[in-house]
């Protein structure tokens, strides 16, 4: 899916990390992006840092966490499209530290964020994404594969997030809809630069991954012919940040 012309996509998350350069990866090869997010201030930057791409973004304002926010996003995309050819859930919210030192109320964010929201809104869409016979995508992350103390609640919504997504392809591939998971290590993202600060490293962003490599694998994952499917993608930078 190189040339993706006149395509629906939907990105969340969409104004910063990974998810900023996929809406323009996106959006260059022809497609019309919703670009969703919670900051009105970061989606006019978007817009206006998309000015003159090939293709079309829509900002759409809204707060996954919410019900209305959800329900906002779908209204939208429906409202002017039958069939929704890319769905990809690039937001996430991460809270740090061992059992006791967390809250259920960081747990709840979390869970909102990153494992019900891409699950309503996978839900609210798959009739759009069956129509066209679209690609899901779920971007990881590493600690879904192996937990740790200080990263406890975020991998269980995580991991959750990853075998939402297994079941899902299991069954919507029979209706042409594939399902694609990428598991990315450390990445210089803000949500990155929370954790060196939490972990009291030095953040040296060249160190790490970066959001237009993990885009490229997607990108490459997607343009699969119709009778192939790349399942799960592991992305990690090639030199490891040292210890301190």
């Amino acid at each position: 899916m190189t040339d993706l012309e006149g395509k629906t996509c939907v990105v969340t998350g969409a104004t910063s990390g990974i998810g900023r350069p996929l809406t323009f990866a996106l959006a260059e090869r022809g497609g019309r992006v919703y670009a969703i997010g919670r900051s009105r201030e970061r989606l006019d930057s978007l817009l206006e840092e998309s000015a003159g791409s090939t293709g079309e973004i829509t900002a759409v304002r809204a707060d996954l966490e919410q019900d209305e926010g959800i329900g906002r996003v779908v209204e939208y995309v429906l409202a002017g499209h039958d069939g929704v050819d890319v769905l990809a859930h690039s937001a996430g919210a991460i809270v740090l530290g061992a059992m006791g030192e967390t809250t259920l109320d960081d747990l709840d964010r979390q869970y909102r964020v990153n494992l019900r929201a891409p699950v309503a809104l996978t839900q609210a869409l798959l009739p759009a994404l069956k129509r066209a016979g679209g690609q899901v995508v779920f971007v990881n992350s590493s600690a879904a594969l192996k937990a740790s103390a200080n990263n406890v609640l975020y991998a269980a919504t995580k991991a959750g997030l990853k075998w939402f997504a297994d079941g899902l392809r299991d069954q919507v591939n029979v209706d042409g809809v594939r399902v694609i998971s990428v598991y990315v290590g450390r990445t210089a993202t803000p949500m990155q630069e929370y954790v060196h600060e939490h972990e009291g490293r030095t953040y040296d962003p060249d160190l790490l991954l970066q959001p237009s490599e993990v885009v490229q694998a997607l990108l490459s994952a997607l343009a699969m012919p119709a009778t192939a499917e790349i399942t799960d993608i592991s992305v990690r930078p090639m030199r490891k940040p040292p210890v301190t």
